[in-house]
């Protein structure tokens, strides 16, 4: 028996939280036309993020930014801790480029297209990685080990996170211990 849920539903508690926030429109008014492609199917992604790559600095483990600097949500949170490291990289981007609407996006076609399309964003995270390793920034070698983080991400644990997100499209609800999980 897995010690975590398939599937957990992070909304509620961000909800609860975003609403003691200053300003909870604008910290998520991201575009779902404008998400960037290499978003993880779930509830978060970034959009039209700043370029500062603050995210990645408060999530490392969760957000990533793009060779042009725009954040994505690169590992969805299953549990609070993780909600909060995600809410965080959100409350730090000015231009309120994330939004937490993907559930009202995202099909199980549409997840089962990305995750066969996941080689592409393998290839380019490794790629990155490459490039990054020998460059003088040193914010680009700090990214080495969190681009490789996600590409190892697309390899392990993913695949039983979309089931569990398959589930909770399909189903609406969180998934029993004993249910048996949609495939890819």
């Amino acid at each position: 028996m897995p010690d975590r849920p398939a599937y957990w539903n992070p909304l509620p508690a961000a909800r609860q939280i975003v609403s003691t926030w200053d300003d909870p429109e604008r910290a998520l008014s991201g575009k779902w036309e404008q998400r960037n492609w290499r978003n993880v199917p779930g509830p978060f992604y970034g959009a039209d993020t700043d370029t500062c790559a603050t995210g990645p600095l408060v999530a490392p483990r969760r957000v990533l930014c793009d060779e042009n600097g725009m954040e994505f949500v690169y590992r969805q949170p299953q549990d609070p801790a993780a909600l909060a490291e995600v809410l965080d990289a959100v409350w730090q981007d000015p231009f309120g480029g994330y939004a937490c609407d993907g559930d009202d996006h995202w099909t199980c076609a549409d997840v089962r297209g990305w995750w066969s399309e996941r080689g592409r964003v393998r290839e380019w995270a490794q790629s990155l990685a490459i490039t990054y390793s020998t460059s003088n920034n040193e914010f680009d070698r700090a990214a080495v080990e969190h681009l490789r983080d996600f590409a190892d991400y697309l390899d392990g644990d993913l695949r039983d996170y979309l089931r569990g997100y398959l589930f909770w499209l399909s189903e609406g609800r969180e998934p029993h211990p004993d249910e048996a999980l949609p495939l890819l």
